[in-house]
C-alpha cells in the first residue's frame, strides 16, 4: 500500500467524478488483483472521458500504473468503446512503457458503464447482489478521477475544477473544464446558451440524470450538462408523477418480461426481474415465492427497462418507490447471492446505444463535443459542502477570509466517511452557511 497515494489523495479532496462520489482514498486503501478505469461513458451524448483518454494517455496510464502499485493487483486495465479510436490508438501507442497494463475495447451497448457490468466484462467475475467490484477482488475508477489521483500524487494538487460535457439544444456543444461551484447557467452559456426559450437541464446522462435548476452549482460529480426543450419526451418521462407510473402499471403491463431480458443485473444473473415486481402494482404481491419487494433492491435504476416496455412502463420507478420505503422503514438489503453464470444469451441482449438515443429522442443531440481547455473567468462561485457520498465537509474559514485558489476551505469530518473542499477561485468569503461557502472576487482571475 502506498501511504504517499493515499494521504494525497485524501487531502486533495478526491472523490468520483461521477456517480455517488465515493471517497477515492478509501477505495485506494483496498487490495485488489485487477485495477480497471472505466472508460466507457456509456450514458447517451456525453463525451469528456473518451476525449481526456485521448489527450491524456501518458497521465491515465501513469496514474493507473501507481493504483495499480498500491493495491498489490497483478493487472491494470482502460476499458472504453471500441469506436473511441482516437483514445485507444493514444492508450495503444503509450501502453509499451506499461508492461502490467492493458486496453480492453467494449461493445457499444448500454450501459456498458456501470461497475458491475463493466468487471464482468473485463474479468468475467459477476459481483454479487448488493455488493461492489472489490467483493471479487476488482478496482474501478474513472478516468477523471485516475488524472486528479496522478495531480495530487506529483504536485498536491487538489480538486478545484470538473470536466463535463454540456450539450443538447444548445448552439455549440461543447466539452470543458471549470471551476467547481459555478452555475449550471454559467456552464450552458460557456456552448453559446440555450436555443430554445423554455429549457430544462439534465443533470448526467438522459438515462440516469436528474433535473435541475440553472441556478444550481457544478460539483465534483457533474459529468454532463443536457439542455432539453421543456416538452421533449425525456423529460415527460422523468416528471411522470409516481402515482400515475403505479397506476399504468397496475393498467397495462401484461407481463410480457421484455424488461426482464434487458435488465443487465438480470443478466448477470442477480435476481431481478422487473416484471414480477410490476406485479405489486395490480395485486399486491411478485405471485412467486422465490421473489419479494427486497428484489427491488437490486435495481441499479438504469432505466433500461423503460425503454425496453412496449407500453412505456416505468418498472425502474417503481422499484426506486419500494427501495425508498424499504429503507424508510428500517429493512435492509439481505440478497447477496454470488451468481455462478450469466444469461446464457446476455451477449445478445445487450441494447445498443444507438437505438437507445433513437428511442429517448436525442438523434439532433448526438453531436460532437470538442474539448475547449481555454480558463474561464468567473466572478463567484458556491461550493456544496457535500460534494459526493458520506458526511458533509466542515468549514475551516469565515464570512469576510481571503482564500487563494486551491486552499482547504471545508475538512472532513473526523472519524467520518467524507472529503475535503479546496476554494476553485481566488476571493472573498461572502457566505459560510450548513450547505455551502460562497467566494467572491473583485477582479476576474
Amino acid at each position: 500500500m502506498n501511504d504517499k497515494l493515499i494521504s494525497s489523495v485524501l487531502e486533495a479532496g478526491i472523490v468520483g467524478a461521477g456517480g455517488a462520489g465515493f471517497p477515492t482514498h478509501v477505495k485506494l486503501g483496498a487490495q485488489a488483483g485487477t485495477v480497471i478505469i472505466n472508460g466507457a461513458e456509456c450514458e447517451p451524448l456525453l463525451r469528456v472521458d473518451q476525449q481526456l483518454m485521448e489527450r491524456e494517455a501518458a497521465g491515465l496510464l501513469t496514474a493507473l500504473d501507481l493504483i495499480v502499485e498500491s493495491s498489490g493487483a497483478a493487472r491494470g486495465v482502460v476499458a472504453l468503446k471500441e469506436h473511441y479510436h482516437g483514445a485507444a490508438a493514444a492508450l495503444s501507442r503509450e501502453l509499451p512503457k506499461h508492461p502490467k497494463l492493458s486496453l480492453h475495447l467494449l461493445g457499444g451497448f448500454y450501459p456498458a458503464g456501470d461497475e458491475q457490468v463493466i468487471v464482468y466484462e473485463v474479468t468475467g467475475k459477476i459481483v454479487p447482489e448488493g455488493g461492489i467490484p472489490l467483493n471479487v477482488g476488482v478496482i474501478v475508477v474513472n478516468v477523471e478521477t485516475a488524472l486528479n489521483i496522478l495531480a495530487a500524487y506529483e504536485d498536491g494538487t487538489p480538486v478545484t475544477d470538473k470536466y463535463l460535457t454540456v450539450t443538447g439544444a444548445v448552439r455549440s456543444p461543447k466539452s470543458v473544464r471549470v471551476p467547481l461551484g459555478i452555475t449550471v447557467r454559467e456552464a450552458v452559456e460557456l456552448a453559446g446558451g440555450a436555443t430554445v426559450s423554455d429549457y430544462v437541464v439534465v443533470n448526467g446522462g438522459p438515462m440516469m440524470g436528474v433535473t435541475v435548476s440553472p441556478k444550481s452549482w457544478v460539483t465534483k460529480t457533474t459529468k454532463g450538462l443536457i439542455v432539453l426543450p421543456l416538452e421533449h419526451s425525456l423529460l415527460t418521462s422523468l416528471k411522470k408523477p409516481l402515482d400515475k407510473s403505479i397506476r399504468d402499471a397496475s393498467i397495462a403491463c401484461m407481463q410480457c418480461s421484455l424488461c426482464t431480458e434487458v435488465c443487465p443485473r438480470h443478466l448477470l444473473g442477480h435476481r431481478i426481474e422487473p416484471h414480477k415486481m410490476m406485479r405489486i402494482a395490480a395485486y399486491g404481491s411478485v405471485c412467486d415465492e422465490k421473489q419479494s419487494p427486497m428484489n427491488a433492491y437490486l435495481c441499479c435504476g438504469c432505466r433500461l427497462c423503460e425503454y425496453a416496455c412496449v407500453m412505456g412502463l416505468q418498472p425502474w420507478k417503481f422499484n426506486a418507490s419500494i427501495k425508498n420505503i424499504l429503507m424508510r422503514s428500517g429493512v435492509k438489503n439481505s440478497l447477496h447471492l454470488a451468481p455462478e453464470r450469466c444469461d446464457s444469451f446476455r451477449e445478445y441482449k445487450r441494447y445498443p446505444v444507438g437505438k437507445l438515443i433513437r428511442q429517448l429522442g436525442l438523434s439532433q443531440y448526438d453531436r460532437p463535443a470538442p474539448m475547449k481547455y481555454g480558463d474561464h473567468s468567473f466572478i463567484e462561485v458556491t461550493l456544496p459542502l457535500r460534494q459526493g457520498a458520506g458526511a458533509p465537509s466542515e468549514p475551516v474559514v469565515k464570512v469576510n477570509d481571503q482564500v487563494t485558489r486551491g486552499g482547504l476551505i471545508a475538512r472532513a469530518p473526523q472519524g467520518k466517511l467524507g472529503t475535503n473542499l479546496h476554494a476553485s477561485i481566488s476571493g472573498t468569503v461572502k457566505a459560510v452557511t450548513e450547505i455551502f461557502v460562497t467566494i467572491h472576487t473583485e477582479n476576474q482571475l
